[in-house]
């Protein structure tokens, strides 16, 4: 098997990143849990359809979307989560639910909380459902050049 495309992209731009193995995990709070990562310090994606465009949201694992919020902050007329039957085929070196968030490697613009902005580093799926990377968040902001959303989350407990 081929490296996955995310890594390749790493290794092309001669990024540093540290792999976090862990036991198989579907949901980002699970996943921080297993992988003894705080759940404000994972980054889960989050795919959504803004105007009938894919994009991704980026927030930390112990946050849901608000819907209405991302629609107020990104000025679309419409936002909704995306089926899995739309976006999974976009990333098939990915396991469905375990894409990265470099909407730049798939095609698509990517949002980020700014709650995850103040942080060092910034976690995330590397394309499995047991493994992370972890990068510092500025290198992150370089390579993918995000676009910030405020208050577009709701914390989960």
């Amino acid at each position: 098997m081929s490296e996955p495309r995310l890594q390749q992209f790493l290794h092309e731009n001669h990024i540093q990143f540290q792999t976090i193995h862990h036991s198989r995990a579907v949901t980002a709070r699970e996943t921080a849990q297993r992988a003894h990562v705080p759940d404000s310090a994972l980054a889960k994606t989050v795919v959504v359809k803004l105007d009938g465009r894919l994009a991704m949201v980026v927030l930390a694992a112990n946050q849901r979307l608000d819907l209405s919020a991302l629609k107020e902050a990104t000025g679309a007329g419409s936002a909704e989560l995306a089926p899995e039957s739309e976006f999974a085929p976009l990333f098939p070196d990915c396991e469905t639910g375990a894409m990265p968030p470099f909407g730049n490697l798939y095609g698509m613009d990517v949002y980020v909380d700014e709650s995850l902005t103040d942080d060092d580093e910034i976690a995330f799926n590397a394309g499995t459902h047991t493994e992370l990377i972890r990068i510092p968040y500025a290198l992150f902001e370089q390579l993918v050049h995000p676009r910030h959303l405020r208050r577009v989350h709701r914390i989960t407990h």
